[in-house]
């Protein structure tokens, strides 16, 4: 199932959902204009077809202490499809790496790492990130602030 697949009431499924991922199958389909029959046979639908991949709490980082965001390029030092396996495969057990994105760029890879402090981004870096395979060189851009982060919305 891709997006040519979803209709306007499937893609109100998912802005819904994106909002307020614990409402009710009724109010659910109150929102979206249906009754609660079709409302949940296209809601598990959208699951089983792997559009919905799950349901999480959305945690507050800088209440948790977790205000140090870092962006890292990283350049590695081989990028055949072995070494870049066992990049990605390395990167995805690191807690503190949000997020991780192959580039088209003079880099190969854009990571998003949140840690307490400079001094703890330091030692991620210099024990966790530089250590990871095939890394050749890293470069660094500290967030001063977060303007906008959101949960992706399925366009109506």
């Amino acid at each position: 199932m891709d997006f040519s697949d979803l209709d306007l009431f499937d893609r109100k499924i998912l802005n819904v959902l994106a909002e307020d991922g614990r409402i009710s199958i009724a109010d659910l389909a109150r929102r979206i204009g249906l009754s609660k029959s079709p409302t949940q046979a296209r809601l598990r639908r959208l699951e089983s077809a792997g559009v919905i991949t799950g349901y999480r709490a959305l945690i507050d980082p800088i209440r948790l202490g977790l205000d140090h965001v870092a962006f890292v390029e990283v350049k590695l030092d081989d990028t055949r499809e072995a070494a870049l396996s066992k990049f990605n495969a390395a990167v995805v057990k690191l807690p503190e790496i949000e997020q991780a994105h192959m580039m088209a760029s003079h880099f190969d890879y854009l990571l998003k790492v949140r840690t307490r402090s400079m001094s703890a981004y330091r030692q991620v870096l210099g024990e966790k990130i530089s250590s990871l395979p095939h890394v050749a060189a890293t470069s660094t851009y500290v967030a001063m602030q977060a303007v906008k982060e959101d949960a992706v919305m399925a366009p109506v």
